[in-house]
């Protein structure tokens, strides 16, 4: 986690819109979840307002808060702890606590990596090596 001046627009959600698979799941947050922020695909963020550079925005999703950055799994936790019920939230605690926080952030990893496969993937959501 890191601590960044950032525009006046937060929170924000920047994940690959290039992405299907990255898309499809931002949308699916958008239905499912009560307090979902902004999002918006890092090809049209001004990342640099933000503190982040191409290469972490094409590594994993961001959730900008309260002027923290929040990367790949720990993004998807404080996205959790954001949110109005109790279940959520303390899942999103869950998340920041090893060894949990641990096996969250190597299922984020293998999510990642293997993206392209999964539904709604297509070769274009396959990460550079």
């Amino acid at each position: 986690m890191m601590t960044v001046t950032a525009p006046a627009r937060l929170p924000l959600l920047i994940f690959d819109g290039d992405c299907a698979f990255c898309t499809t799941s931002v949308n699916a947050m958008k239905s499912l979840l009560p307090a979902m922020p902004a999002s918006s695909p890092y090809q049209w963020t001004d990342l640099a307002s933000y503190a982040l550079t191409t290469e972490d925005a094409q590594s994993r999703v961001w959730l900008v808060v309260d002027g923290h950055q929040f990367g790949g799994a720990a993004a998807v936790a404080a996205l959790l702890r954001h949110q109005p019920t109790a279940a959520l939230r303390a899942l999103g605690w869950l998340g920041t606590v090893p060894p949990w926080s641990w096996a969250a952030e190597a299922g984020y990893r293998f999510v990642a990596r293997y993206r392209h496969r999964l539904p709604g993937g297509t070769p274009a959501c396959r990460m550079k090596p």
